[in-house]
């Protein structure tokens, strides 16, 4: 697991690469038609979320292949290699530079030439261990999260390198509409035969996630804590955008063991601030978490970072396993 905490500063300096569109020479209709799915777009996305939006902004135009397959961690995935050598092949390949070192190299072995790089498809940003500390007013909350993870060194709580950069923007429903906008884009120029109904595709998806935005908003505008525990350090855009102040057990690797003077720091966090549930996520143990609990007397429940659908999770596709988050959340903070 040591690589969701060690990402290279390499990968993390591209890790604004919010996506990358492969496409051919030519770019145009030709490399769909003669592909081998019946004239579809190939698309390979790097997991689930990346799939996601494939699937809802390519509809019966693209034959998607994912290379991180249900249940499998993200951030641990080892390519084989036929997957490698697909990467090739593909109209389009959409990925989140700087999650899955392995799927870095894989596409930067495979060669792919004439790209799109979506760097500025959303701006990443840098967070602390208590993201939207002193509740996120804006960038003040932002910086102040900041200075906190650094002032008091939170082991494992920096996104992986210098630049610090948090990759997890499609846990934010308004951040991963300006991703999907950018990849209905990339759709369109990779296929121009179908443009519009990429574009109708992506309008649909934005508007949903829109509406998404809107529940947040609405859920959590009065609770009577903003703060939550999370085994996971993944909700810092969300924890932002709702002005709420998560506190990662264990930074990125939500299966590190965090310091004694950590734990001892969350109970003292959870008594000051009401906490009274502690999170933790389907693709990885909940030992630490249900040790904090216990040490505090407080309950655990599931807050999911959507890396991978399984049967564990609660829904069946992006729409739904947010509001199941936010129920959780709800709940957690004493909703009003």
């Amino acid at each position: 697991m040591n690589v969701r905490r060690l990402i290279p500063t390499t990968a993390l300096a591209g890790a604004v690469a919010l996506g990358l569109v492969s496409l051919s020479a030519c770019a145009g209709t030709s490399d769909a038609a003669d592909g081998g799915n019946g004239g579809k777009l190939d698309v390979v996305a790097s997991f689930y979320p990346m799939q996601y939006l494939a699937e809802q902004i390519g509809g019966g135009h693209v034959a998607v292949e994912t290379l991180t397959k249900p249940g499998v961690e993200p951030h641990d995935l080892e390519l084989k290699p036929k997957q490698i050598g697909a990467l090739g092949e593909a109209d389009v390949i959409l990925y989140l530079k700087g999650i899955q070192p392995a799927v870095d190299e894989a596409i930067a072995q495979a060669g792919v030439k004439n790209t799109v790089d979506a760097a500025t498809l959303t701006k990443l940003e840098a967070h602390g261990t208590s993201a939207g500390h002193d509740h996120g007013h804006g960038e003040e909350g932002h910086e102040h999260a900041d200075e906190h993870g650094a002032e008091e060194g939170h082991e494992g709580h920096d996104h992986g390198s210098e630049a610090g950069a948090d990759p997890h923007v499609w846990l934010d429903p308004v951040k991963y509409a300006e991703v999907a906008k950018g990849v209905g884009s990339a759709f369109e120029k990779a296929d121009p035969d179908h443009a519009a109904d990429y574009k109708k595709n992506t309008d649909a998806l934005v508007k949903k996630l829109g509406d998404l935005n809107t529940e947040f908003e609405t859920g959590l505008k009065n609770t009577a804590t903003r703060t939550f525990i999370t085994t996971h350090s993944a909700f810092g855009y969300l924890a932002e955008r709702y002005h709420l102040d998560q506190e990662g057990i264990s930074g990125i690797d939500p299966e590190s063991e965090p310091s004694p003077a950590r734990m001892k720091e969350l109970q003292e966090v959870a008594a000051k601030d009401k906490v009274s549930t502690i999170f933790f996520e389907t693709l990885a143990s909940d030992k630490t978490a249900k040790t904090l609990a216990g040490d505090t007397g407080l309950k655990t429940d599931v807050l999911d970072p959507l890396e991978g659908i399984t049967d564990k999770s609660r829904g069946g596709d992006y729409i739904e396993v947010m509001r199941s988050n936010l129920t959780a959340l709800k709940k957690a903070l004493g909703a009003k």
